[in-house]
């Protein structure tokens, strides 16, 4: 992963365990990490109920892109029990 740079303008989303069987933030943002494109840059903040991702915007990339593909990922079955919060 890499660090978002300062002259971008980024987009954060957080995601929030709604359900107890559902894994933990550490297991979570592997699998968001893994379902996102790979080439955007971002860094994260992850809890046992809750991840921050703070993605770059670069490359065509707009924040109406960043949320369609989160919802996208979190309709995953491996995302069972989190949503979106924001």
């Amino acid at each position: 992963m890499l660090t978002p740079d300062p002259a971008l303008d980024t987009v954060e989303v957080v995601t929030v365990r709604r359900d107890r069987s559902a894994p933990s933030g550490e297991t979570t943002v592997v699998r968001l990490l893994g379902l996102l494109p790979a080439a955007w840059s971002c860094t994260c903040e992850v809890s046992p109920d809750r991840v921050r991702l703070r993605i770059d915007l670069a490359d065509g990339t707009d924040r109406s892109t960043v949320r369609h593909a989160l919802r996208e990922v979190l309709a995953d079955t491996a995302l069972y029990g989190w949503y979106q919060e924001n």
